[in-house]
């Protein structure tokens, strides 16, 4: 069993910056986790993936150059620096993972089996 939680979220103006965690809990070796994240009244969006083992990451090209995917293997944690901030990023963040060797192509919702509860990021102009 996996267990997932999100922290860090909160407001901030446009062009500022958060970093939000996500802290795992009975993670096995061989996850893909990833950041997604859903505006109001629009579907959940992949944000970015990391391969755990092999490190490999990948940013969609809304973010690409401003939010960055990392991991804390010796804290169990995955975070996502998010930079330059726009109005646009507006939306309850969701970390996720899949036990798989090695990331899904895409990045969609339906390929992830954990969830965190997820964190609001709120950016004003």
């Amino acid at each position: 069993q996996v267990q997932l939680a999100e922290s860090g979220g909160g407001s901030v103006q446009a062009g500022g910056s958060l970093r939000i965690s996500c802290a795992t809990s009975g993670t096995a070796r061989g996850a893909c986790m990833a950041w997604f994240r859903q505006a109001p009244g629009k579907e959940r969006e992949g944000v970015a993936k990391i391969n755990l083992v092999q490190g490999g990451t990948y940013t969609v090209d809304s973010v690409k150059g401003r939010f960055t995917i990392s991991p804390d293997n010796a804290k169990n944690a995955m975070y996502l620096q998010m930079t330059n901030l726009k109005p646009e990023d507006t939306a309850i963040y969701y970390c996720a993972a899949v036990i798989r060797d090695s990331c899904p192509y895409l990045l969609r919702r339906a390929d992830f089996t954990y969830w965190g509860q997820g964190s609001q990021v709120t950016v004003s102009s």
